[in-house]
């Protein structure tokens, strides 16, 4: 399926991911492709609560996410 410019793939909380150690389902937390989100390039902005933070990727593949 293809997607506009600037939307994510993400796995929707709820979905089962597994089971803890006393054999309850735990539900798998969303999932999100730091390169897409970056839009194929090396940052980002993201905003939480007012506040903007900036997230990056380093030449050695890291990620680094500041305020």
């Amino acid at each position: 399926m293809e997607r506009a410019m600037g939307q994510v793939e993400c796995v929707l909380a709820g979905e089962v991911g597994g089971k803890d150690d006393a054999g309850a389902v735990v539900a798998r937390a969303p999932e999100h492709d730091a390169r897409r989100l970056t839009g194929g390039g090396s940052s980002a902005v993201i905003r939480l609560n007012g506040m903007d933070y900036q997230l990056r990727i380093t030449r050695a593949g890291k990620l680094i996410l500041t305020k």
